[in-house]
């Protein structure tokens, strides 16, 4: 079985070359760790993936999840991703010494985790949401819940999860109804339910740690009244043992893709015995969890990236495989009697495998880039630093996790097209890639409420300052690139382009200033795609000024090819994506508005 769902070499290029990994690693943070042990980190992930991950695929496609006699059965690659991994690191890596972990910066961390998406995108969230429910703990809990609960998780014995949404409010996290009632002996008792919870049961988790956002009785009403509990599907007794907490499982949805990865219905309290421990202070539940949600939304964005590259990957491999029509010949006729061409020869199929690497690569690159403002963030003790990076990440975090979603569906659908009819069919890959990917937009809010944070809130954030902070990091690479002759063409496209969005925004804030933020945020959607190939042309930009480095320096990782591909795949990026930005903004800045909800519906 093929094992190249994955570049490494691109992937090592952008985390090492392009966005300097080794900047990160004089900080005393991550001084212990130098790039031959991320490498080797990398190479173990990556055998693991090979071994554990990518052939499994297609069989947990066939056999997904399902809810059987009170719990959820998973295929059992799911107890070998746990236990395997946590012995790998691959829940604890980022996590301090102190707390179990390895240390090494969030950003290799995401690195490995891409390869694990890469090979099998059902697997690596039972272990990407029992580290981020163990995080919040640490980061909030008591020393008592950190004991009881965290070491198990990290090693895999014990899963984890995040438990937000309800029947009734959706995405509306404000209207959720599931009550915490406090009792003298420290606890509180938890009620109500939660829907669409990934990873929420099966049968080789000795214990499910659920974090709950649950209101307390007589708590404010909306977001200001919702506090964080800690709450085990069993309780863990005095004497080691556990006991049942009043934790069912009454479901899993069946889905459309990802089919291995369990999404359950849980009910808490049914039998008035479910126990839940307060996660830091009351009512500021929601703010504790969202203080972990960037690293969640990487996550999503580098899920989507991961399945993209592995589509692209299984459509190149394809068309360098398939023989079918023959070139046209300077009458603008076949030759019946030459022998076919492989289609990557035909130019229409270039263009749309030239498509699949542009976003997926840029994907990849955008996905790293915020995980080092991550991690810079939390290893920086300069304040001046630390705000400039926080202003950046907050910036460029719904279109992290908005682009490689949304895009990559595209990307995934464009591969799918490569392969013409065989495409269509289950005996091939691409057509589970499509269904796979299509959750990325969904999850930890849908693109329609990332439009509207980044339209929304972090334009404005500071007064602009987050968004000048942006264009400035982009316009250090346009005058990188001007020092090029053959690169200062698509700086100037890019230039103009930065230009455009501040002309988009002087027509739309006027509308937020005078209070009207329903015609503000209408077409939040179309601005969010604007950013996403501007700040995509950026980080293409910022690859090839990297690659024409590198070759003008005589001193090459990779063969000349590889950097040539990249410079070649920016020029496709500015020449068929850079574009779109024109007719984007011209729709912005119309004055006609069809979209907001007028006395006559027109809609029927």
């Amino acid at each position: 079985m093929s094992k190249k769902y994955i570049d490494l070499d691109t992937l090592k290029y952008i985390l090492y070359d392009v966005h300097n990994i080794e900047d990160l690693l004089i900080r005393e943070r991550f001084q212990d760790h130098d790039v031959e042990a991320l490498d080797l980190f990398l190479d173990s992930i990556k055998e693991f993936s090979d071994r554990e991950l990518y052939p499994f695929f297609k069989e947990m496609d066939d056999t997904p999840a399902h809810y059987q006699d009170g719990t959820v059965i998973v295929h059992e690659q799911v107890d070998v991703m746990m236990k395997k991994g946590g012995e790998l690191g691959i829940i604890s890596a980022s996590f301090d010494y102190d707390d179990g972990g390895l240390q090494i910066p969030f950003m290799a961390h995401q690195a490995a985790a891409y390869i694990l998406d890469a090979a099998n995108n059902h697997l690596p969230g039972y272990a990407g949401l029992t580290q981020g429910a163990a995080e919040l703990i640490i980061e909030f809990g008591t020393k008592e819940l950190n004991k009881a609960y965290v070491p198990k998780m990290l090693s895999g014995t014990w899963g984890g999860t995040m438990c937000l949404t309800e029947p009734q409010a959706g995405s509306s996290l404000s209207d959720i109804v599931t009550k915490a009632t406090p009792t003298e002996n420290g606890f509180y008792k938890l009620s109500g339910q939660k829907i669409f919870i990934s990873g929420g049961d099966h049968q080789y988790a000795e214990n499910i740690v659920h974090l709950v956002l649950a209101r307390i009785e007589g708590a404010p009403q909306g977001t200001k009244g919702i506090s964080l509990f800690v709450v085990p599907k069993n309780r863990p007794k005095e004497d080691g043992t556990l006991e049942y907490n009043d934790v069912m499982t009454v479901a899993d949805f069946q889905k459309m893709g990802q089919r291995g990865y369990c999404t359950t219905h849980l009910v808490f309290g049914d039998s008035d015995d479910c126990r839940g421990w307060l996660v830091g202070e009351e009512n500021k539940g929601l703010a504790q969890m969202f203080l972990m949600m960037n690293a969640a939304r990487i996550a999503v964005g580098r899920g989507a990236a991961a399945i993209a590259m592995a589509a692209y990957r299984t459509s190149l491999q394809y068309a360098n495989e398939r023989p079918q029509g023959r070139k046209l010949t300077s009458t603008g006729k076949k030759n019946p009697t030459e022998k076919q061409s492989l289609i990557i020869e035909h130019p229409d199929v270039r263009r749309m495998l030239l498509l699949q690497k542009s976003i997926v690569e840029g994907s990849l690159s955008l996905v790293l880039l915020a995980s080092k403002y991550h991690d810079i963030i939390h290893s920086s003790t300069d304040k001046d630093e630390k705000e400039k990076y926080d202003l950046l990440l907050e910036m460029i975090i719904p279109i992290v996790k908005t682009f490689p979603s949304e895009a990559g569906s595209l990307s995934v659908n464009t591969g799918l097209q490569v392969l013409g009819g065989y495409g269509f069919c289950t005996d091939f890959k691409l057509q589970q890639y499509y269904r796979d990917i299509r959750i990325s937009a969904l999850y930890e809010g849908t693109t329609g409420i990332q439009s509207q944070d980044l339209l929304g809130r972090k334009v404005s954030l500071q007064n602009g300052k987050a968004l000048e902070l942006l264009a400035s990091e982009i316009m250090h690479t346009v005058h990188l690139a001007s020092n090029h002759s053959d690169l200062k063409p698509y700086a100037d496209q890019l230039e103009n382009k930065l230009q455009l969005s501040q002309k988009i925004l002087q027509k739309l804030i006027p509308f937020a200033m005078k209070g009207n933020y329903e015609r503000y945020l209408s077409d939040a959607n179309l601005f969010m795609e604007f950013m996403s190939v501007l700040v995509l042309s950026w980080l293409w930009l910022e690859m090839a000024v990297n690659s024409k480095e590198t070759l003008e320096s005589g001193i090459l990782k990779y063969e000349e090819d590889f950097y040539e591909s990249k410079i070649h795949t920016m020029k496709f990026y500015y020449k068929y994506e850079l574009p779109k930005t024109i007719s984007l903004a011209e729709s912005l800045m119309s004055d006609e508005v069809l979209t907001i909800k007028q006395d006559k519906e027109y809609i029927i």
